[in-house]
């Protein structure tokens, strides 16, 4: 079995205000009020993207219990960090890995997995997130060299055998999942690669778009009076 050795991300959400209600409509209105805040956050907390990559696109969530992968994954797709960014690591029935800037440049191959921003994210372990097809997770060094498992400042994973991952429960950070295109990651899984699970063909991000969710209206009732014609004798 392959370990891996993988990557992160970081965003920065804000607070939709919401219109004070009146002096009438008493608890309902209250009740109405918070439930449309808690929808607002709903929202801001697990925000989705776009992967845009030369195999497909990827449409990913992130979860909202980790939020220092969520908003570091935000700031960098703010800045275009990963446009252009190859998938330095595929391995068929594990893993295939990305985030890595030098792996834009290929007289750097021989550094692949070796780049990304000057920090690291501190581990966000959370029982409920489990390496499943399609769980995102951040990159990281090794327990020797990173004994806290903190993660890398850019690089992530996303599982395409969720049997061959389990083990990496609680030693990565899963931060994020795949909700739409699981069948790109089984496209780009099957790219022939080279003894260092390099695909010998390019995949590389295209871009990163973020998926704006426009909130729901509901269907206001039709309200026109309509003329009483019973007669009373």
């Amino acid at each position: 079995m392959k370990r891996i050795v993988l990557g992160t991300i970081i965003l920065a959400a804000g607070l939709i205000a919401l219109a004070s209600c009146g002096p009438r409509g008493g608890k309902k209105a209250a009740d109405s009020e918070a439930t449309a805040t808690e929808m607002e956050n709903n929202i801001i907390a697990e925000p989705e993207f776009d992967i845009i990559t030369t195999h497909g696109t990827m449409r990913i969530k992130l979860y909202g219990k980790t939020p220092k992968h969520r908003d570091n994954f935000v700031k960098l797709v703010k800045e275009n960090y990963y446009d252009g960014v190859r998938f330095h690591r595929v391995i068929e029935g594990f893993m295939i890995q990305t985030g890595d800037p030098f792996s834009r440049d290929t007289t750097l191959i021989n550094k692949w997995g070796q780049g990304g921003p000057d920090y690291t994210i501190p581990a966000e372990f959370v029982s409920e997130y489990w390496h499943k097809k399609g769980a995102l997770a951040a990159a990281r060094k090794g327990d020797m060299a990173n004994p806290t498992k903190a993660s890398s400042g850019s690089q992530f994973y996303i599982v395409h055998d969720e049997n061959a991952c389990l083990h990496l429960d609680g030693q990565y950070s899963i931060f994020g999942e795949v909700i739409d295109g699981l069948n790109i990651i089984d496209k780009i899984a099957i790219v022939p690669t080279d003894m260092y699970d390099r695909p010998y063909e390019d995949v590389i991000i295209k871009t990163i778009k973020p998926v704006i969710v426009e909130p729901e209206v509901p269907e206001v009732a039709d309200t026109t009076m309509v003329a009483d014609t019973t007669k009373t004798e």
